[in-house]
């Protein structure tokens, strides 16, 4: 029997060594970001709208058929952070946008 410590991983339920535990929790989770006909999304990527959208706060419309450019992923599932002239900060749901 080793002389490790042994720690209780809550998200799984048991018992385990505390240099597995770190090694799991040190693993980098990935966000896999899917576009509205299921194209998997990366950073730097464009994208077209295929639905026409209110932009709040700007008092603009995105019209469909519009390109996004060099996108930027937030870590969320449905969110991608992009740029457009004249709108700071615009962040868009991935089922309004189409892979280029």
């Amino acid at each position: 029997m080793s002389d490790e410590d042994y720690v209780y991983d809550e998200e799984s339920g048991e018992w385990m060594p505390a240099s597995q535990l770190a090694d799991r929790t040190a693993a980098p989770t990935t966000v896999e970001v899917r576009d509205a006909v299921g194209n998997v999304l990366t950073d730097g990527d464009q994208v077209t709208l295929i639905k026409d959208l209110n932009v709040k706060g700007a008092g603009q419309t995105l019209k469909r058929g519009t390109v996004i450019k060099s996108i930027r992923l937030t870590g969320d599932e449905q969110e991608i952070d992009c740029r457009y002239e004249g709108i700071k900060g615009l962040v868009l749901r991935a089922e309004f946008v189409r892979k280029r």
